[in-house]
């Protein structure tokens, strides 16, 4: 079977949400357009933004619907990283905290959509 390699998210303005990841990544979009931006990564995963609005057929999910997970090797690393996105404006929906799965923090993109830092517990 494929495994997937491309998380593809609808966004309101992919001017904007294209100019708040390439802040979050520290690296540009690997292409844009006024519609749509990619990022790509060392591992292989890329992670378009489509404007909503040009989306066919139409989606019916409400931004937050849905969460992009970010492993962290440490505790220490989820508390130091959230006190990074607090400092580059995010809005942090959870605190870090101790959950089932691990130690972890959810902030949101301007679009809503939720981006969680986890130290996964093995």
């Amino acid at each position: 079977m494929q495994a997937p390699n491309f998380i593809l998210l609808y966004v309101e303005n992919a001017e904007v949400s294209a100019a708040f990841y390439e802040r979050l990544f520290s690296q540009p979009p690997i292409g844009s357009s006024e519609h749509f931006a990619m990022f790509g990564f060392d591992n292989g995963l890329r992670l378009g933004l489509w404007m909503r609005d040009d989306v066919q057929p139409k989606p019916n999910s409400k931004p937050g619907a849905a969460e992009v997970l970010f492993p962290i090797e440490t505790r220490q690393a989820v508390d130091a990283l959230c006190a990074d996105w607090r400092k580059l404006g995010l809005s942090i929906a959870q605190e870090p905290t101790a959950m089932d799965f691990g130690y972890t923090f959810v902030a949101l993109d301007p679009d809503g959509h939720r981006l969680r830092a986890c130290n996964l517990t093995p």
